[in-house]
């Protein structure tokens, strides 16, 4: 069915305990994403959107509810097949970039290949391309260290894309950088939805959600 959602979370909850103490961070979330959906996830700190986060894109689990991913309950996934599905299907960009501070940009693309069966040539290829694409080409072999945030920021836009995921999961990307760059990379995220690629961003900044066709904003575990 053309119109399944792509993410569906029914009374998603989470609990940490600290001590015996139980935490509840989200409180019954509810929330369809549709393909090609452009989406900010908006709330201040402690609202609960980054253990959101974490569990839309498979790094953590809910304490109870459902998630649908694809139509396919994965609420009982093994650690193994819910990082099947973040290789295979989501793309990651983080506020902190996460490079691997002694490779090259070329070999921080190509790093999220390392497990799959491709040859490394035809990887490298597309690593190369998806870096000039995003303005790098003369950059390809420096190191993070030699790159400004918003240069550090392609490379980490380029990584999320050498799998061809379906979905692109921004946690704060624009958070470290300054308003021109941000809006640089805000662009370059804008274009990726335009041109098929469902794009989910967490933020707190009115700037960026405003660049998101949809809003839904998180307050003490819940939509509001």
């Amino acid at each position: 069915m053309e119109n399944t959602p792509i993410i569906e979370l029914k009374n998603l909850k989470k609990s940490f305990f600290i001590g015996n103490r139980e935490i509840e961070v989200l409180k019954g979330i509810d929330l369809k994403i549709y393909k090609n959906e452009s989406i900010a996830i908006i709330g201040q700190s402690g609202s609960g959107k980054t253990t959101l986060m974490n569990i839309i894109g498979c790094m953590d689990k809910a304490t109870s509810g459902t998630y649908l991913f694809k139509g396919k309950d994965i609420t009982t996934f093994s650690d193994d097949e819910l990082s099947e599905i973040r290789n295979e299907s989501i793309g990651f960009v983080f506020q902190q970039f996460h490079l691997i501070p002694y490779i090259n940009a070329l070999e921080n693309v190509m790093l999220p290949t390392i497990y799959s069966k491709k040859p490394l040539d035809s990887v490298k290829q597309k690593a190369i391309s998806l870096l000039t694409d995003l303005g790098m080409k003369d950059r390809l072999y420096n190191k993070p260290t030699q790159l400004s945030g918003g240069q550090q920021q392609r490379v980490a836009i380029a990584r999320a894309l050498i799998n061809d995921p379906e979905i692109i999961l921004a946690d704060e990307p624009t958070g470290a950088l300054d308003t021109k760059t941000s809006s640089e990379i805000m662009d370059i995220l804008v274009s990726l939805n335009e041109k098929g690629k469902t794009l989910i961003i967490i933020t707190h900044e009115v700037e960026v959600a405003e660049r998101c066709k949809k809003n839904i904003r998180i307050s003490d575990g819940k939509i509001i």
